[in-house]
């Protein structure tokens, strides 16, 4: 199949038409709108990923697990280092799109200042072939309406007049001619200029295309690569995770604070009456006064007296106790 071209596609029948430059001229235009916007767009995804950044860097600085000790408190350290790593490569990811975009703002220029020279060109030409087909039109007319008039003269036999008209007819005719050899090298000329602007502007068109094909391929890579570096970075915190020993840890607490190996002795009832007891000194800041313990009742008492003896007993005695305890 044949390839198409801009200079084989974009011609007009109708020889004061640009249709088919104009239409070349738009479609460049278009495709300068589309460069702007990936430009655009690529600036914006580069301020999304350094506001991300900012705030994963701030994040990785903030307290996690600083109560931590042993296996586990190195590998929440890994954590949060490797954090900021990934926070330093998505910085580093945004000036890198920033950097692209430069490129295809530099791309964009270089290309519009390309194509104003050619315009400008096309432009003086497409006026000068304009205003020289008119008056070659103008002249054709009056060339014409000269021979009618010289044809009218000889068919009437007014053979003064038709002198006159021959005269002038000739006169006319020679600028007529002029006119369409001056049309007609301008026509050679604009074809020429044509035909290099269809190439020029059709050379650009490739590598417009290339350009953001490229560039947007590139993009994609980098943030792909960024996904890369960011698994490379977690990895090296589920290395560290690995050798996170639990029962070693549990050790490591253990032989940093343990506090004894037997529990405290058990609480065992003393009896308040046996004389094996050991009399508690009372504490420095309250002295308790002194309760004179009253003789073990007799055996021989009967039960009922033995057990009012004793509620007496433990009456008076708790009688003091409060006394003692609300003075």
């Amino acid at each position: 199949m044949r390839e198409l071209h801009f200079k084989d596609c974009f011609w007009n029948r109708d020889f004061t038409d640009t249709g088919g430059y104009d239409s070349i001229i738009q479609h460049l235009n278009d495709g300068k709108k589309t460069c702007k916007e990936i430009e655009d767009f690529m600036k914006a995804r580069a301020s999304i990923e350094e506001k991300y950044a900012k705030e994963l860097l701030g994040l990785s600085k903030k307290v996690c697990g600083c109560n931590e000790m042993n296996t586990l408190k190195r590998s929440l350290d890994v954590f949060k280092l490797q954090t900021e790593h990934v926070s330093l490569s998505h910085l580093q990811l945004a000036q890198t799109m920033r950097d692209e975009a430069k490129k295809l703002e530099d791309f964009r220029e270089r290309q519009k200042e390309a194509r104003k020279k050619v315009e400008q060109q096309m432009d003086a030409l497409h006026k000068q072939r304009a205003t020289q087909f008119k008056k070659t039109m103008e002249s054709k007319k009056t060339y014409e309406q000269k021979c009618r008039d010289k044809e009218e003269a000889e068919q009437n036999m007014n053979r003064n007049a038709s002198t006159s008209n021959a005269k002038q007819q000739e006169k006319v005719n020679r600028l007529y001619m002029q006119n369409v050899t001056v049309l007609g090298k301008i026509r050679e000329d604009w074809q020429k200029e044509h035909v290099k602007a269809c190439e020029g502007f059709e050379k650009q068109e490739v590598e417009r295309i290339n350009t953001l094909r490229n560039m947007v391929w590139t993009h994609l890579n980098q943030l792909s690569q960024q996904c890369v570096t960011s698994d490379e970075l977690y990895e090296e915190v589920r290395k560290s995770l690995e050798h996170c020993d639990i029962q070693e840890d549990i050790e490591h607490f253990v032989n940093l604070r343990r506090t004894g190996d037997k529990p405290p002795a058990p609480i065992l009832y003393d009896n308040f009456y046996s004389s094996q007891r050991v009399p508690v000194a009372p504490s420095v800041t309250q002295m308790a006064p002194s309760i004179t313990r009253r003789p073990l009742p007799n055996p021989t008492n009967t039960r009922g007296e033995v057990y009012v003896n004793k509620r007496l007993r433990y009456f008076h005695i708790m009688t003091k106790l409060s006394d003692v305890i609300h003075h």
